[in-house]
């Protein structure tokens, strides 16, 4: 469980608060409840308040606005289901879930990709919904991808990878990375590259899972953090973000993108992709490049702007 560092909530905030959540509390009697909701957002940093929007007509309004507490479960991509559980009616939508009471005491889901514990701070009537506002006693989050939901479908980030058709000229590379630090490796001629491959045989999503498989990590496969074709090497670069938890790799080691490590990084387009990195990991705040080599734009999961990779 992380404490309440300003710094770890905001890449918390950051990381999260655009994915399909499931808000927990417990009721009069002790018995737990909860709703899928999409609409999460932070609204403090100091002090750490998020809120959530539930709808007047909701089973279970008149529980939650009266709960002293609530949780808010940042839903793994691979929790589809538990999404759809929580977002139909039901008598007991907590048969057959695995949950534990939370350091605060609203109930955190199992395996999700991160959950915030709070206190009710204040609701606030907003048309036909209510506006839940929490203030944060505890979080944790864990290297899973978080679920999305965008234009009526649901968004798995490391689903990304199959939309992909590999082509000849695509190059594939892992940024993996641990509390802002990424895996370098040994190019074989004393610079330091991402673990990539050109072979792509086996669909690009195959391709990254033998990537990650051969660092001997647990890395999950995040989202494409940048794609750009190289008009130097006449080669269409994918670079995926892939957070990984405690464990010592094969080869290569994690490390802190200083200038002087950036130095040892041969290729152009990938050290300026670190940059970019060690940028957007310091503000917590990661988007996606699309472009060539030497410029494009980055998409942040919000709004984007001109830049390079």
């Amino acid at each position: 469980m992380s404490t309440l560092d300003p710094m770890e909530l905001r890449k918390a905030f950051g990381t999260y608060l655009t994915g399909v959540t499931v808000v927990t509390a417990m009721d009069a009697a002790g018995a737990p409840l909860g709703f899928t909701a999409n609409s999460f957002t932070s609204v403090s940093l100091d002090p750490p308040l998020v809120l959530v929007c539930l709808a007047g007509s909701s089973q279970n309004f008149e529980a939650f606005t009266r709960a002293e507490r609530f949780a808010v479960n940042i839903l793994a991509d691979s929790q589809i289901a538990l999404s759809n559980t929580f977002a139909r009616p039901a008598e007991d939508r907590f048969a057959g879930v695995d949950w534990s009471p939370g350091p605060n005491g609203a109930p955190i889901l199992a395996g999700v990709s991160a959950w915030f514990d709070c206190d009710m701070f204040r609701t606030v009537e907003a048309g036909d919904h209510v506006i839940l506002i929490g203030r944060v006693q505890a979080f944790d989050h864990t290297p899973a991808p978080g679920l999305g939901y965008a234009r009526g479908a649901y968004v798995a980030p490391s689903a990304e990878a199959d939309a992909l058709t590999p082509r000849r000229d695509m190059v594939v590379s892992a940024l993996i990375e641990r509390d802002g630090q990424v895996l370098l490796q040994d190019a074989g001629d004393g610079s330091l590259t991402l673990p990539m491959s050109d072979d792509v045989t086996g669909g690009v999503q195959g391709t990254l899972d033998r990537l990650i498989a051969g660092t001997g990590l647990k890395a999950e496969p995040g989202f494409i953090y940048a794609v750009y074709q190289d008009a130097r090497l006449n080669r269409r670069h994918v670079s995926f973000l892939c957070p990984a938890p405690a464990g010592t790799p094969r080869r290569g080691s994690f490390t802190v993108l200083n200038p002087s490590t950036l130095m040892d990084v041969a290729d152009p387009a990938t050290c300026t992709m670190l940059e970019r990195f060690a940028e957007e990991s310091r503000l917590g705040n990661f988007g996606v490049y699309y472009g060539t080599e030497v410029t494009g734009e980055v998409r942040p999961r919000a709004t984007g702007g001109a830049a390079t990779p």
